[in-house]
């Protein structure tokens, strides 16, 4: 007999998964019968958030769903976090938990990790939260899962498993097959008038997110055609090669990048929220789009969020993207204004290159320094200082090698252990996988610090990229400047390099750009984890700008 537990594995296998993330618990064992004879590989992590935030980053380098098993109760309260931070920025999870059983659920009789109602709970940090009352019904809930992964919005997904359903007799389930959906074409007639639009524009202009992420292609064909300068929301990076002359960086929240948007007459928006974590990072609000805008987006609710547009088109961005094009391509298009394109692009970023003041310059000298060394790097941020200035200084040639914590649901702790998930879903052997970065504070890490110890135990070269300036610093200065007496903010701080290399890493410190190379150099060869400790204020002082 091959129980529910088993065919759920030999299901996932179908679907293509390849990499699961869980802690072995009484309550999901069953789960783990299958799993032993599966080609699926196993990591675990030293907390289900920890497991979430892998699938995280698994997902994004991978472009497909990160999965989890997950206990009952405090398994799933402790992955709500990382699934609210892949709820914000719309990456695909399932999360498989075990559940009472049928006849206990909301039963109130003090089970083992009993909660009055686990689906209801993490409800808001999913697209569904599924219990599933019978073995039969799981090839369903499992095609509904990869339904939303594939044609929708792409955000976590959770099913739970009652403990008498995990056993039943599912030997009829085998011959399931999977079932994958397509994602929207673009409809004739919003293609028709966007063109119309655009067509007409004397400075046009692109807004694109993360939806657009796999559009790549079409979408600089697109700002070709249109001679279009494109403003990147954080997670889009790469989207235009660092380079592009027409490629305006991820600075929207900027008064001369503003100032820009203030004067294209035509603005497509594609795959992008318009949202005040890429739009207004520095919470002063006041952006506008005076021109006419054009929305583009898989999730109809989310074309007229934030900002309504004069026409709005549900469907894929990478199909969306090719339909303008070629509806573009017939007929001629009317020149743009001579100061426009990419004379108006390369305007903007003299004038941002001219207003970084020296702690930016300075924390981009050491992003610099690690692209230099690590020019195919994946770099996976927290909510730290020299992620909010890469966020607006940094540019990438390709899109899924920049992402981070502090967009979106703004976790702390989410880079060390979602650099782990993403290198895991790189491309290829072991050993000819592209290096991943992460780059964390002192405060972050001790959040997720544990988590080295599950990379040791994977064999996952992760780089630690560590920025130490002993305690929450951002946040200090901004109780500061509200004029409110600090209070919590200065921690302790633990020697790092110590905890480290107990854990089994290879740890040191890199005190100026020198030290940092030789260190970077020495962590590719490695098949454990490295930590590098950046002290801010040495690091600062060993900076001397021109």
């Amino acid at each position: 007999m091959a129980t529910c537990g088993e065919v759920l594995v030999k299901l996932l296998e179908g679907y293509g998964v390849e990499q699961v993330f869980g802690i072995p618990g009484v309550h999901t064992v069953e789960l783990y019968r299958g799993l032993a004879r599966s080609p699926i590989e196993h990591v675990t992590p030293r907390h289900e958030q920890g497991a979430g935030f892998m699938a995280d980053g698994y997902a994004r380098t991978r472009g497909k769903p990160g999965v989890c098993f997950i206990i009952t109760g405090p398994g799933m309260t402790n992955i709500t976090t990382a699934m609210g931070q892949a709820y914000a920025d719309s990456i695909p999870m399932l999360v498989i938990s075990s559940v009472q059983a049928r006849g206990q659920l909301g039963g109130g009789r003090g089970k083992l990790h009993e909660l009055p109602n686990q689906s209801a709970l993490v409800a808001g940090v999913c697209a569904f939260s599924h219990t599933l009352m019978a073995a039969a019904d799981l090839p369903a809930v499992l095609a509904r899962a990869f339904a939303v992964f594939d044609g929708a919005r792409p955000r976590p997904v959770h099913i739970e498993i009652p403990l008498d359903v995990l056993v039943e007799d599912a030997d009829a389930l085998l011959a399931s097959e999977p079932v994958r959906v397509q994602r929207a074409g673009a409809a004739p007639q919003a293609v028709a008038q966007m063109a119309q639009w655009l067509r007409q524009a004397r400075r046009p202009l692109i807004l694109a997110g993360g939806g657009a992420i796999d559009a790549a292609p079409a979408l600089t064909l697109l700002a070709e055609r249109l001679q279009a300068p494109v403003a990147l929301t954080i997670n889009a990076k790469g989207l235009l090669p660092a380079a592009h002359p027409l490629q305006i960086g991820s600075t929207q929240s900027l008064p001369a990048t503003r100032a820009l948007i203030d004067e294209a007459d035509v603005v497509l928006a594609i795959g992008t929220e318009l949202a005040e974590t890429d739009y207004d990072i520095t919470f002063k609000g006041a952006f506008r789009i005076p021109g006419t805008l054009l929305r583009v987006d898989i999730d109809p609710d989310q074309t007229v969020r934030n900002f309504l547009p004069k026409v709005a088109l549900v469907a894929d961005a990478s199909s969306a993207a090719q339909a303008l094009l070629a509806a573009l391509d017939v007929g001629f298009l009317p020149p743009r204004e001579p100061q426009w394109g990419a004379a108006r692009a390369s305007q903007l970023r003299a004038a941002l290159a001219a207003e970084w003041d020296a702690p930016t310059r300075a924390q981009t000298l050491m992003l610099d320094t690690l692209l230099a060394v690590l020019p195919d790097a994946v770099l996976v941020g927290d909510s730290t200082q020299p992620v909010y200035t890469g966020n607006l200084t940094l540019d990438m040639d390709h899109p899924r090698r920049w992402f981070n914590a502090s967009t979106g649901y703004g976790t702390l702790g989410y880079a060390l252990p979602a650099a782990m998930g993403a290198w895991l879903g790189g491309a290829g052997k072991r050993e000819l996988r592209p290096p991943v970065v992460c780059l964390i504070g002192d405060g972050g890490v001790q959040f997720t610090l544990p988590e080295l110890a599950s990379a040791v135990e994977a064999r996952i070269p992760v780089i630690v990229l560590l920025w130490n300036n002993q305690g929450y610093e951002e946040i200090k200065k901004y109780m500061v400047n509200r004029a409110i007496e600090p209070v919590g903010v200065d921690i302790h701080t633990p020697d790092f390099i110590a905890i480290a290399r107990a854990m089994g890493c290879h740890a040191q410190a890199a005190s100026n750009v020198q030290a940092l190379r030789e260190a970077l150099h020495g962590a590719v060869e490695r098949n454990v984890p490295t930590l590098i400790e950046i002290d801010q204020t040495t690091w600062m002082s060993e900076f001397h700008p021109c």
